[in-house]
């Protein structure tokens, strides 16, 4: 399945910077939200489509990422 992950809402912290509306796209084979499910796999799709460590940034989590199913 093919989630796209998006940020929620815009936040700066470690000197990383996030922005609404930024979104990366997680294949699994999970039926459950990537955010919780594969949190390894959504920050390693921000640190290779826009350098940005998402974990050091405090916004792995549902409260500043929404995950929809594409595919």
């Amino acid at each position: 399945m093919i989630y796209r992950v998006t940020v929620k809402q815009s936040r700066v912290t470690s000197g990383q910077r996030i922005e609404k509306g930024m979104s990366v796209d997680v294949v699994t084979n999970s039926t459950s939200n990537p955010i919780i499910a594969n949190k390894a796999e959504v920050a390693a799709a921000f640190m290779r489509i826009y350098g940005i460590d998402i974990n050091k940034v405090g916004a792995l989590s549902t409260a500043y990422l929404d995950a929809v199913r594409i595919g």
